[in-house]
Order: C-alpha cells, then structure tokens, then sequence
C-alpha cells in the first residue's frame, strides 16, 4: 500500500476545466487532502476568481470555450497580483509543440489527459512546496532589506550627530592672557586639547617667528646671519 502524502492545511488550488466530470475527479481528490479548492469552467472565470481571491496554484485546461488555457495562463502572468501564483496546465493535448507554448505561456508544469490522481497530487505538491520556499525567501530578503534600510538610518543619524559635535560653534570664551578656553561646564582648557575634543584636527608644534625672536634671541641672530 502506498503511503499517502501529508495532509494539507491552508493552501488553496483553483482548479479550471469545462469538463464538469474532470472538476469532480480534482475537487474530490484535493479535498481529501484537505487543500481548499474552488473551481471555474472557463478562463475568463478563472481571472476573476483569483483575482477575487488569490490562490496558492491553479490547475489549468487548455481546450475550453471563449478563451482558451495558453490566452488565460498569459493574462495571469500579466497581472502583478497573480503573476507569482503558480500554473500546472492539465490537457489532452500530447504534442511536443502545446507543451512548448504551455511553459513560455508561464505554466510551470504540464499533465496529460487523461491523467492519474496521483500524479497530479504529486506535482501539486511539489510545486506548493517549491511556492512556499519562494515566499519565505521573498519574506525574508524583505526583511534583510527593511534592516539594511534601518541600519543606514541609524548610521546617518550617528554620523550627523558626531558631525555636529566635531563642529564648533558660537561664543568661546577665550583667556586674553594664557589663551585657554572655557567650556559649557566652566572648566578651562589649552587650545589644542579643546579643539582636539570638538574636531578631528591633530597637532604639531613649533614657533613663529615673533616667538622664536622674542624667547631665543641668539638663536634667531644667529639664524638670520647664516642665511646673508
């Protein structure tokens, strides 16, 4: 005895035919694994009910009134909201060149009439499954990206924030004899290591001229004579 496959839970198969004996056969048999199944007897029935209703998969005919599998197949795909919604084509069609229109209409599989039920719940199966992992991968890149996207806005909200702490601006008190600088908490500082606390600059030392005269005047004497 074969083993049966899992039960389904909350998928839901649209399943589209104009033979009303095929309907029966494919209802009967998906229910019984509890997939949720609605049917239509024609493509223009089968747009407007998953378009009402967005199905997990559709089984779809080729050969049926009004408008045929292929022209269905081709407006769902169309149609940003069922474009995704995976299409098995179910015909009695056998030739190489109605399978060939089948895929590049946007089926992702194809059976044959007249087809065994367990066939055609092995290959619903599978692609629910492949369906599922395509949703959770698209759930979870749209999180990753949701996350990048915070992180950037928390990286430019950091950045403008030590901006505008390495940025100084308005009235510094400053000491008109030893030059330091008071801060907002009344604490006094050497320049240098105020603007080194509120800047990215970095600092070297050495004199200018005024000061190398007026602290070594033999040495700036002597400078001056060796450069005539």
């Amino acid at each position: 005895m074969k083993e049966q496959p899992a039960i389904a839970e909350t998928q839901s198969i649209l399943i589209v035919d104009d033979a009303p004996a095929n309907l029966r056969l494919l209802s009967q048999m998906l229910t019984t694994y509890g997939y949720k199944v609605r049917a239509a007897t024609s493509g223009v029935r089968a747009i407007e009910a998953a378009e009402a209703s967005l199905p997990d998969l559709i089984l779809l005919d080729i050969m049926m009134p009004d408008m045929d599998g292929f022209t269905a197949c081709r407006q769902l795909k169309a149609n940003p909201r069922t474009r995704d919604t995976p299409i098995i084509f179910i015909s009695a069609l056998d030739a190489t060149e109605e399978k060939i229109r089948a895929f590049t209409s946007g089926g992702v599989d194809y059976v044959t009439k007249p087809f065994h039920p367990e066939e055609v719940l092995a290959r619903v199966q599978t692609h629910l499954a492949l369906q599922s992992l395509r949703q959770e991968i698209q759930a979870a890149n749209a999180q990753l990206q949701s996350q990048v996207h915070e992180l950037n806005s928390l990286n430019s909200q950091l950045q403008e924030a030590l901006d505008q702490v390495k940025t100084l601006s308005g009235l510094l008190p400053i000491c008109a004899n030893c030059k330091k600088i008071k801060d907002d908490q009344g604490y006094w500082h050497q320049v240098e290591v105020y603007v080194q606390q509120h800047s990215d600059a970095e600092f070297s030392h050495g004199f200018c001229p005024e000061c190398l005269r007026e602290l070594y005047p033999e040495y700036y004497g002597q400078n001056e004579s060796e450069s005539e």
